[in-house]
């Protein structure tokens, strides 16, 4: 990467709290009958920091929008690339990847431009076996040119991103669409555009940590628009807009394993979760302890991921963080073929226990944090068992729940 990373991840938490403090709203519930006081919630310091697991790759500041991948290993170039593969996310998933998804066109939203992305999504989608990619980059104007300055952080989500939703959905058509910079101003208008050119599913892997008004709520909410966003990096408490709003589906992260054949998974902890306090609740919520938006809603894999990336790195490397479960739950969506007539996530709140159990891959073990046991940030717990806020009601087993 050109330079280096200014992190400030160890105040993301920290500086949330006193952005919404501020602001009138509080990002880390502190409400009777809503989660435990704040003084009970996760550390300051994510894990993957604290342990020196990885690195953000954009800066992190309450208030600010951040992309949401980390960095975790810089391994050797191809054929020795690392990290779980297309192949595992189909067969995990149980996804139509060969068959569906035609004519579905999934836009993504970053900040900035990466120069390299057609010639590194064509290499992603090379090593394995994906086809060429109907993939096309705009600008916040809708423009294939004049595209925003470089940045390589930025650049590495770009990438991610582009490259998850060719994993879970080689047919789809992928729009990314450019914001000029990470002002809420630009991320906007790029958001608006990718829905002018007719995008059925937009993808946010960004965040503003600490505040749930940053972003007007409208823009994530027009009709027959499904939209996915990352509940963040940071751990319980530490959620922040477009993710929080109720017009979009909530995107938390898990921990892949496999033995033999066999996969299983279990929270990350470092995806956001927690109760939205200020957020009016949607009508289709029914957790017992949040009277506001609780998130997330689903998840999907956010660790040991490979990427390929040429324009700050050389090669492939390894990624985590909810960046790499939110485009692939917008291309699942995509998949599906129904993003259009989606209420946000009211059909995975609304599904019976038994189609539930059948449609979706509970996440019974983990957590992002302390919360005194609660079901907003441990996973199994006999109060709601089959819901955490980290990984939301689980990860996709085909796509009836989409």
């Amino acid at each position: 990467m050109n330079g280096s990373v200014k992190l400030l991840a160890p105040l993301v938490a920290a500086l949330a709290v006193a952005a919404c403090n501020a602001g009138g709203s509080s990002n880390v519930p502190g409400t009777a009958g809503e989660a435990s006081s704040p003084s009970s919630s996760r550390s300051t310091m994510p894990e993957w920091q604290a342990k020196g697991l990885a690195k953000a790759a954009c800066p992190q500041a309450a208030g600010k929008a951040t992309c949401l991948a980390l960095i975790q290993s810089k391994s050797g170039i191809s054929p020795a690339v690392s990290g779980w593969a297309p192949s595992d996310f189909q067969t995990r998933y149980n996804l139509p990847s060969s068959t569906n998804g035609k004519g579905q066109i999934v836009a993504i939203v970053d900040a900035y431009d990466n120069p390299n992305v057609a010639s590194d999504v064509a290499a992603y989608r090379s090593q394995f076996g994906l086809g060429t990619a109907n993939f096309t980059k705009y600008n916040q104007q809708g423009q294939k040119k004049n595209y925003p300055r470089g940045s390589t952080g930025w650049g590495v989500e770009i990438d991610l991103d582009v490259q998850m939703v060719s994993a879970a959905c080689p047919l789809c058509t992928i729009y990314l669409v450019e914001a000029n910079s990470s002002d809420f101003g630009d991320l906007q208008t790029a958001e608006a555009e990718a829905v002018t050119l007719g995008a059925h599913i937009v993808s946010n892997s960004w965040i503003c940590y600490g505040s749930y008004d940053c972003v007007d709520q409208s823009i994530f909410d027009q009709p027959g628009v499904l939209y996915t966003a990352g509940s963040g990096d940071a751990g319980y408490g530490a959620i922040g807009a477009p993710s929080a709003l109720s017009s979009v589906v909530a995107v938390g992260g898990t921990v892949l394993s496999k033995n033999g054949s066999t996969y299983s998974e279990s929270v990350w902890n470092g995806a956001g979760a927690g109760c939205a306090t200020g957020v009016t609740k949607p009508s289709w919520q029914h957790d017992p302890d949040c009277t506001s938006r609780t998130d997330s809603d689903v998840s999907a894999i956010s660790w040991q991921v490979a990427e390929y990336d040429t324009y700050g790195y050389s090669g492939w490397f390894t990624v985590g963080g909810t960046s790499v479960a939110t485009p692939m739950v917008a291309a699942i969506f995509a998949l599906a073929g129904n993003a259009s007539s989606q209420d946000a996530a009211k059909k995975i709140w609304s599904l019976k226990k038994r189609k539930r159990g059948k449609d979706l891959h509970a996440i019974t073990t983990g957590s992002d944090g302390s919360c005194n046991g609660e079901y907003l940030c441990q996973a199994g717990t006999k109060q709601f068992h089959s819901y955490s806020g980290p990984a939301g009601w689980g990860t996709p087993n085909g796509i009836k729940t989409f």
